[in-house]
């Protein structure tokens, strides 16, 4: 992902990297993000996304690059929804 074409001109062009621009998107959009780093740097570097907005025609390259498939698992099948399932069964009383 950070090697993509699309996202490194895009990050270019802005003066910002790739991953503020994928933060940006996704704030742009409404989706909450959960970043996590254990480097400083990139902490604060995950807080510089107010400065800038990306474009219309920036968002929409951005999710062209959406192939609709998880890079972890399939989400829709009835597998997966078992997994969790249980998961969250065998977890509750941990918490």
């Amino acid at each position: 992902m950070y090697q993509n074409y699309i996202l490194k001109e895009i990050s270019h062009k802005y003066n910002k990297s790739v991953a503020q621009v994928i933060l940006r998107w996704l704030m742009q959009r409404n989706v909450v993000s959960l970043t996590k780093s254990s480097h400083v740097e990139r902490m604060k570097e995950n807080f510089e996304i107010f400065d800038f907005r990306l474009s219309k025609e920036d968002m929409d390259k951005i999710t062209t690059l959406d192939s609709k498939t998880s890079l972890f698992f399939d989400h829709q099948t009835p597998e997966t929804v078992d997994w969790f399932r249980k998961m969250i069964e065998e977890r509750k009383d941990k918490i």
